[in-house]
């Protein structure tokens, strides 16, 4: 079967082949490193790390790009305010992200370029759209970009002009033509001598969020690559406005097939720093371990939103130790995938029909199942080696089911002070699943007139 992709900028599901037989070229945005990373951090980056892992098996080779922002209006601000200097804050988050990545076993990168090693390139990039007709200066000494005068501006959020306009309210400030048009180049002030900035030709000051990715992944992956990935949020401004720089610039397409990743949502509402109600990797860590988080995240499909709630975390957890138990119950035998074994076939198919992980994990169900049945070391090698393509089941079965034996006695207690906080909401649908969750986790829940007591069951 022919791996097929979601296609953003088609809106439609399309036969994917490299531009280079044999090899794909693939840019994520990353992350802007002021912060810890989020659980919607670690979506993306599970998505992009699952999307990679299964070309890699259908025999390509990956040049996978993810970017770090390491300047930005945010990082500024967080370095004052922590009295330290931008490069000790930046370096300091990126050690922080690689840590939570590593846990959550994400592999590394092909190439993770910083955007303060890029500024030339940048500048570069600015230089011939200015040459094109696509960049304007203005009186501040910013260089902005006259988003009327590239034709198809749009065509990724599947918006036109007007559209665009119809929700304007902001007026045209610091000499813009246009409300829509965004900033390539950011002048220093000369009121705010310690800014950080670079020499240009146009002088002094700082590239623009958007021109960052379009240098980078030009300059790493080509003119036109395969895939451009990231959230669901970046679809606009940020990747149109990629695709306006880029192929402003060079008068080809940035890339073939554009891929976005749902939401994690918290009370239906995207989890983020602004809303200010995100959970970051290393908190949930505290109570959850990493795997479950990861099973947690590729069990719905990369485009569905995702709802999280400790209840999901501990649902998934039960569900993953019920695929340890049948590894721990029959010693896996080493094996190498045959993809024309029924199971290993149809794990492919769900694969190929856009990195369809819930039916390749509903294959992993299955075959837990008929491994308990038949008690046999290849069919328990195959589970191990299927869920190997997803980045789970690698671990040491008894220990991983020996450390789920108890959540810890705080877990416990926050999980029925949810519970309780759910029956006097009269929302008795949660009550009962978070009773279910804990009873799979091994914790039985006894309600009295004086409140809920527990045990290990």
């Amino acid at each position: 079967m022919t791996l097929r992709i979601y296609n953003t900028l088609t809106r439609a599901m399309e036969d994917f082949s490299p531009l280079e037989p044999g090899h794909v070229r693939m840019y994520v945005c990353g992350m802007t490193v002021y912060d810890y990373c989020h659980l919607g951090h670690a979506r993306s980056m599970i998505a992009f790390d699952v999307v990679q892992r299964w070309l890699r098996l259908s025999g390509l080779r990956v040049t996978y790009v993810r970017n770090i922002t390491d300047i930005d209006d945010k990082i500024i601000r967080r370095a004052v305010e922590n009295g330290e200097s931008i490069r000790s804050l930046t370096n300091r988050m990126v050690q922080a992200l690689h840590a939570d990545a590593d846990a959550l076993g994400i592999e590394r990168p092909t190439h993770e370029p910083r955007a303060t090693e890029f500024v030339p390139q940048m500048l570069d990039m600015i230089g011939r759209l200015e040459k094109n007709g696509l960049a304007y200066r203005v009186d501040s000494g910013d260089v902005n970009y006259p988003v009327r005068k590239f034709k198809g501006y749009g065509k990724l959020s599947g918006k036109s002009l007007d559209e665009l306009h119809a929700g304007e309210r902001v007026a045209v400030l610091d000499g813009k033509e246009d409300p829509l048009d965004f900033v390539l180049w950011k002048s220093a002030k000369p009121t705010e001598p310690d800014e950080v900035k670079w020499p240009s030709q146009f002088g002094p000051g700082r590239p623009g969020w958007h021109i960052e990715c379009s240098a980078m992944s030009c300059e790493l992956l080509g003119e036109s690559f395969d895939i451009h990935g990231g959230g669901a949020d970046l679809q606009f401004p940020h990747h149109e406005n990629e695709i306006a720089q880029s192929e402003g610039a060079s008068g080809r397409q940035l890339a073939r097939t554009w891929m976005h990743n749902g939401f994690i949502n918290v009370d239906n509402e995207k989890m983020s720093k602004s809303l200010g109600n995100f959970f970051t990797i290393r908190d949930v860590l505290k109570e959850f371990d990493a795997e479950t988080i990861r099973f947690f995240v590729v069990r719905a499909h990369y485009r569905s939103p995702l709802n999280y709630s400790d209840v999901h975390l501990a649902d998934a957890r039960a569900a993953l130790k019920r695929l340890y138990t049948a590894l721990d119950s029959v010693r896996p035998a080493v094996v190498t995938i045959n993809w024309m074994d029924p199971y290993a076939a149809r794990f492919k198919a769900a694969m190929d029909e856009d990195f369809g992980t819930p039916d390749a994990v509903a294959v992993l169900f299955e075959l837990a199942t008929e491994v308990n049945k038949s008690a046999s070391p290849q069919l328990s090698g195959l589970l191990r080696a299927l869920g190997g393509c997803l980045g789970i089941l690698q671990g040491d079965p008894k220990a991983f089911l020996q450390a789920g034996a108890g959540l810890d006695e705080a877990a416990i207690r926050k999980q029925i002070d949810l519970r309780v906080a759910a029956k006097q909401a009269k929302d008795f649908a949660e009550a009962d699943r978070i009773r279910k969750a804990l009873l799979e986790q091994g914790v039985v829940l006894k309600d009295s007139p004086t409140g809920t007591t527990w045990e290990r069951g």
